[in-house]
């Protein structure tokens, strides 16, 4: 077993990683920034280094003082989490020749499922279904016009290296088509240095459907069940539950045997997941592939009974699985809100500052909150807007969102704007209720009509 970590994140999960290594007896290093000096992450961990200036570019993004940290400190693996570093080859080769463990796959698979079109190449290797597109790369107007013609529109123009929704643009007419491939060509190489675009046709009305994957250095690959994953604004997820109640169970069954093999076959390890759409006749396309762990993913923790986390460290010690995929059973029903630090009365505007006053919501079965928050900490304006993640489980849907409703009515944060009434008046709603709703659903019909709260409300 491993007997030091470094884990090169900040916040919440950085947070939710310490306390995991704890738990199993391996001691942490913290590594922050100036502006994080005072976070909970740097409190809670064995050790804490300073790698650099408050810009992610010049601290949680620097290899070098990432590294240097490690080897200062004798950290024999390296977890990412996610966001910042977990998804760059680069970094996981450089802790490779440096003999620490990149808690990850290998830069390889990470080099192959980065890259969406090769992604998108391998998976129709593997017989895994994709999404009708290009296979090459599109490098002109004239050539994406071609290709559009051919899927027909509405279709969505995407950057080979792309994620979190950058160099991505919808393009509904052919007289749009011009413009918007310029402008994502120019955000694709803006975000990632590299603007090499291809193009698919568009599923809609559709869900976006989600399934973690686990795999040791044995070979041996499980699925942990799906997350549904639909309920987005930008591309970027605002809630997400565990088991989706759009598909069958053959469906289901069929979701988790196609990851499986999708992983095999780019011989994945670790944590990961499979994400897919799925239309209204319950076909599922392959979308991307996430080589680190999600965001999200307590909702599976939840689902499942399984520390995906504790797993991963496991993984990366050379240690088989614990669990084989007949262990794995999901029951009842699982959601998780995000709770961000931002306005959404003006357009999701950032805020930042000091949160004067914070009550998380506690109490009774089937709550868990993941957060670096407390009361006095100035949250910095260089990074991810996020507080919290409320997670909630019930024996039934009905059960988990009344259980939701009840943990952000206890919720108490002051001192910046929070997305909390806005989650809020999404469990009201009827169409998420029912659960009729769609990938477009948030943005398109949910966005258009809602009103937020007056202070006398």
């Amino acid at each position: 077993m491993l007997k030091k970590v470094l884990i090169a994140n900040r916040g919440e999960i950085a947070v939710r990683i310490i306390r995991a290594c704890h738990e199993m007896g391996i001691q942490t290093v913290a590594v922050y920034s100036e502006a994080d000096s005072e976070a909970l992450h740097t409190q809670l961990a064995t050790e804490a280094i300073c790698i650099g200036p408050a810009r992610a570019s010049d601290s949680y993004l620097n290899m070098t003082s990432i590294l240097s940290a490690a080897v200062v400190t004798g950290a024999q693996a390296i977890h990412p989490g996610f966001g910042f570093l977990s998804e760059n080859s680069i970094f996981a080769t450089m802790c490779e020749e440096m003999n620490i463990k990149f808690i990850g796959p290998k830069a390889e698979t990470i080099d192959l499922m980065g890259n969406k079109s090769n992604a998108r190449n391998a998976m129709m290797e593997a017989a895994v279904p994709v999404i009708p597109g290009s296979k090459d790369y599109m490098h002109t107007t004239e050539e994406v016009a071609k290709k559009a013609d051919e899927l027909g529109y509405p279709v969505i123009l995407k950057a080979a290296a792309g994620g979190g929704g950058k160099g991505m643009r919808k393009v509904m007419a052919e007289g749009e088509l011009e413009a918007l491939f310029s402008q994502a060509k120019a955000e694709a190489k803006a975000a990632f240095g590299d603007d090499r675009m291809y193009i698919e046709k568009i599923i809609s009305p559709a869900r976006h459907i989600e399934v973690q994957i686990l795999a040791d250095e044995q070979g041996n690959v499980i699925h942990l069940g799906e997350r549904d994953c639909s309920l987005q604004r930008n591309h970027q997820k605002v809630l997400e539950e565990s088991p989706s109640t759009y598909i069958t169970e053959k469906t289901r069954q069929e979701m988790g045997e196609t990851a499986v093999r999708a992983a095999k076959h780019v011989g994945y390890r670790n944590a990961g997941t499979i994400e897919f759409l799925v239309d209204t006749d319950e076909k599922f396309y392959f979308m991307e592939m996430n080589t680190r762990i999600q965001v999200e993913h307590p909702v599976t923790e939840m689902a499942t009974g399984i520390d995906i986390v504790k797993e991963q460290l496991r993984i990366a010690s050379g240690l088989p699985m614990t669990i084989q995929q007949e262990d794995i059973q999901i029951t009842g029903h699982t959601i998780e809100c995000r709770i961000n630090a931002e306005n959404p009365a003006e357009g999701f505007r950032p805020s930042s500052g000091a949160i004067d006053y914070l009550f998380l919501p506690s109490g009774g079965n089937g709550l868990r909150v993941e957060s670096a928050m407390y009361g006095g900490y100035k949250i910095p304006p260089f990074y991810d807007s996020m507080i919290a993640k409320i997670i909630t489980k019930g024996e039934d849907r009905k059960e988990a969102i009344a259980k939701m409703r009840r943990a952000l009515q206890e919720l108490v944060i002051h001192g910046v704007e929070t997305n909390q009434y806005f989650q809020e008046a999404i469990l009201e709603d009827e169409r998420f209720v029912s659960g009729d709703f769609d990938t477009d659903y948030l943005q398109n019909t949910f966005l258009q009509t809602w009103q937020p709260p007056t202070s006398e409300q």
